[in-house]
Order: C-alpha cells, then sequence, then structure tokens
C-alpha cells in the first residue's frame, strides 16, 4: 500500500481526500493545526526547513501539498505578503526539495484556477473558449503570482532531477453541502470541483506516470471555464457531469 503524506491536510481539501483515499493508501496528515499528534496526524511548521525535514517519513510515495493560508486583495501589505510567501513559495520550495533529498517520487501541489483568473469572469471564460494550461497565466492577484511560481519550481526540480511533479489548478471546492452550495451560488455550477471528482482527480494524480503536468481541477460542467481534456487523456481522471 502506498504511503501518501498531505501536508496542510486539515482544511476542506484535505479532510475529503483523507476520507477518499484512506481505504487504499496509507495516509498521513501533517499540519500546524493539529493539536494531538496520533499515527495518522502530525503537527509541523512547513514554513520552517528543519522540522519539515525531519517529520515527513522516508517511505513516503507520494506528497499532497495543500498548504495554504487565508487572503483577501489583490495586493497586500508587507507583513501578509511575508506571511504569504513564507507559505506559498518558500514552504513549496522546501517540500520539493525534501523530496529529492529523501527519494520521494512524486509531489502533488495543490495549485489554483487563480493562475489564470484574469481570463475568468463570474465562472465564465471570456477568451470565448475553455482556458487551457496553455493560455499564459495572467492572476489578479498575488495568490496566483505566487502559485504560478511555484509551478515553475516544480518544472525546474521534475528538470534536474527524478521528481515527478503534478500541479492541480483546483476549481471551487465548497465547505458547505454541495447542492445547497450550488442553489446559493451561481458561479459554483461552473466551476465545481466536487467532492467525488476531487478525489478521482488526487488519485489518477497519485498512479499516473507523469515527469511534469499541470490540469485544471473541475468536475465536467456546463460551461465550465478550465479545459480538462489534457487531465483525461494524460491522467486518465473520468469526472462526472453535474447537472444544474
Amino acid at each position: 500500500m502506498k504511503k501518501i503524506t498531505i501536508i496542510g491536510g486539515s482544511g476542506t481539501v484535505g479532510d475529503i481526500l483523507v476520507e477518499g483515499l484512506h481505504h487504499s493508501y496509507d495516509v498521513l496528515v501533517l499540519d500546524k493545526h493539529i493539536q494531538n499528534n496520533t499515527a495518522t496526524n502530525l503537527y509541523v511548521d512547513a514554513t520552517h526547513y528543519d522540522e519539515l525535514r525531519s517529520t515527513i517519513p522516508k517511505d513516503t510515495d507520494v506528497i499532497i501539498n495543500l498548504l495554504r493560508i487565508d487572503t483577501a486583495q489583490a495586493i497586500e501589505p508587507v507583513e501578509v505578503f511575508d506571511q504569504m510567501t513564507d507559505v506559498f513559495f518558500k514552504a513549496t520550495y522546501y517540500i520539493m526539495l525534501i523530496a529529492k533529498e529523501l527519494q520521494i517520487p512524486k509531489v502533488i501541489f495543490a495549485s489554483s484556477n487563480h493562475v489564470t483568473d484574469y481570463y475568468e469572469e463570474n465562472g465564465y471564460s471570456k477568451l470565448q473558449r475553455e482556458i487551457t494550461t496553455n493560455d499564459y497565466p495572467y492572476p489578479k492577484g498575488l495568490y496566483g503570482v505566487l502559485k504560478i511560481a511555484s509551478e515553475q519550481a516544480g518544472f525546474i526540480f521534475s528538470l534536474h532531477s527524478d521528481l515527478s511533479i503534478i500541479n492541480i489548478r483546483i476549481g471551487s471546492v465548497p465547505a458547505q453541502n454541495e447542492k445547497d452550495a450550488l442553489k446559493e451560488n451561481d458561479r459554483l455550477t461552473r466551476t465545481l470541483l466536487s467532492k467525488e471528482d476531487l478525489i478521482e482527480l488526487f488519485s489518477v494524480a497519485i498512479e499516473a506516470k507523469v515527469n511534469f503536468g499541470t490540469y485544471y481541477g473541475v468536475s465536467n460542467n456546463p460551461d465550465k471555464p478550465w479545459d480538462i481534456s489534457n487531465a483525461i487523456e494524460e491522467l486518465g481522471y473520468s469526472p462526472k457531469r453535474i447537472i444544474k
């Protein structure tokens, strides 16, 4: 059974993945919000390199990087910028470097649709076609800038080491009940990555023989703004259509 280490796994996406993956994989969650260490949950501050390196198990097969902090503005004050850089870029670099050093084969990075959110408005593509991973990344805020920087750092690791890097630009994953959320949020009917499809996408990413790849994480919703054809072709992603 493969060992999956999820870093930053105490949030909504992490909870869904733990529930969906633990039957097929040995799953460990590392997060700074963990109060009491257990066999499946350990405290770590991923912005501290030495602490992170000593906590990641050497027998990990795949690291899933879900690190996040809340942000509110496109342009942030210096103290928030420093926090964002620590979490969204430095810690992500640490994770890939440690994976390389420990010979962990793969890192799956939870990137974001905000990497290209200049092309999207209220869940609709402004390009008269679906936005693809080949479109030049124009983010509207600092969050997207740091996500694309981390994607590119991953490319460097894939180029100069045996580390496999898969970037998943996640759409919308609501914390509340999906049916209720879809009724309340029109944009979500197009941008939703359902729980079922979230688990499906990360499952195929874990198993995929891909050296480096970037993919949009969204369900096969009517009028979805992002293209998922490369995820279907290269990863074997099999999403379910969401009916309005």
